[in-house]
């Protein structure tokens, strides 16, 4: 297992930013993140576990601690069960089981990340999410001190939340399984408007699972959503707030509020969450609030090509975006009355 101190984290990252790591080590097995993980949990080591660091925003002073990163290898496909181990890329794992012809996860291309990240926070875009095919989550207990295997309903999925996110401190997924559909090459039915849109169907069609992947990753890519170590507009984790879901009352005073700023016939985006609940979307808010894209005159930006991306344009600090998110936070609360949660998990900040 590689060891190193005083290490830098923010190469580990997708936005770039973050200070060393008094310690990081590096496992490429299963074997190795328990060592490690036992090795710290013994020792009263704090621990930061690192995956494709897609999901991060690590302070400017680091992290005071052991840092884990998971650079485990396995992909194994048998039938329509697919096995990966938490290292794996999982975009890469997203190609291969299209090119295998296979159906459930090919509107998830382009994700930047590892497959150990998906059940935390139930990763899903255009139309999927990886709940809907997770069979199995294997990992190790910091509590019990065992691998433990939990099924499906066990994992206790919501959107963007799992159990595994409701205790950050117990669970260190090792691998992942899932159940996919032999659909004879062609996807899942297409769930999401736009990705049927551009593809000339209509919702609830299949279309060849691997034109389905490739309309995403154009999708995606034209929002700055695809990793490019070119374009500073992906330097990001890709969209920093989650769609706010609100109750009967407070979806009726975010309504009225919205008609009041921006006219009666406005319309928000608005989809049914059950239980009475409303989805909307964090990317209206923040344009209509009036953070458009390439809003900032510093080192971190609004996209120039989606408002839920906060990216580093090269020389920004963790402080720097954070200073934006803040400033997002604050206008479109006092714009619409509506608290905005930021996706990616701080270390050593908040916001």
């Amino acid at each position: 297992m590689q060891e190193l101190h005083d290490a830098p984290l923010a190469p580990l990252t997708t936005f770039r930013l973050g200070g060393p790591a008094d310690r990081l080590l590096t496992a490429t097995t299963d074997t190795e993140v328990i060592a490690a993980v036992r090795e710290a949990d013994d020792s009263g080591t704090p621990l930061l576990v690192i995956g494709g660091g897609s999901n991060l925003v690590i302070g400017d002073k680091g992290f005071d601690g052991t840092a884990l990163r998971i650079a485990t290898k396995g992909f194994e496909l048998s039938g329509t069960t697919l096995e990966l181990a938490a290292g794996e890329v999982w975009t890469d794992a997203v190609a291969r089981v299209v090119e295998a012809g296979l159906a459930g996860i090919e509107c998830l291309a382009g994700i930047p990340g590892s497959a150990g990240a998906t059940p935390i926070q139930n990763v899903g875009a255009y139309g999927q999410e990886v709940s809907a095919v997770i069979t199995e989550v294997v990992a190790y207990d910091r509590h019990t001190r065992e691998t433990v295997t939990l099924a499906n309903e066990a994992c206790d999925f919501s959107y963007r939340h799992s159990r595994f996110k409701a205790e950050p401190d117990r669970f260190v997924v090792l691998r992942v399984r899932f159940g996919l559909e032999d659909a004879g090459g062609r996807s899942a039915p297409l769930r999401y408007a736009e990705t049927a849109r551009v593809m000339g169907v209509e919702q609830g069609d299949r279309v060849p699972a691997a034109a389905a992947r490739e309309t995403v990753l154009r999708l995606r890519a034209g929002k700055g959503m695809v990793l490019d170590p070119e374009d500073h507009d992906t330097w990001s984790a890709g969209s920093f707030f989650t769609n706010p879901v609100l109750d009967e009352t407070g979806y009726a005073a975010f309504l009225a509020l919205a008609r009041a700023r921006l006219g009666d016939d406005v319309t928000p985006p608005a989809f049914p969450a059950g239980d009475g609940a409303v989805k909307t979307s964090a990317a209206w808010l923040i344009d209509k609030a009036g953070f458009t894209k390439g809003y900032g005159t510093g080192p971190a930006r609004i996209s120039t090509k989606h408002t839920l991306a906060l990216t580093n344009r090269g020389g920004a600090t963790a402080e720097d975006l954070l200073a934006l998110a803040r400033e997002v936070v604050a206008g479109v609360h006092e714009a619409f009355g509506v608290t905005l949660v930021n996706e990616p998990v701080t270390v050593g900040v908040s916001l």
